[in-house]
């Protein structure tokens, strides 16, 4: 026999774990002083002139 599932708690486990992947995401994101920001911007932007660098004309 198969298992009994309440779609509403489904539902509201579902939404909590998304809640938990975005409040992670954000942690992530804002998390950072200001010096580690640089640093990823700088790298970001090295990134760039590296790949605009190898391509042909």
């Amino acid at each position: 026999m198969a298992e009994l599932v309440n779609l509403r708690s489904a539902r509201k486990r579902k939404a909590r774990e998304a809640a938990a992947k975005d409040a992670a995401a954000n942690r992530a994101a804002f998390g950072q002083t200001k010096a580690e920001k640089l640093k990823r911007k700088a790298e970001g932007e090295k990134a760039a002139r590296d790949l605009d660098g190898k391509k042909r004309n």
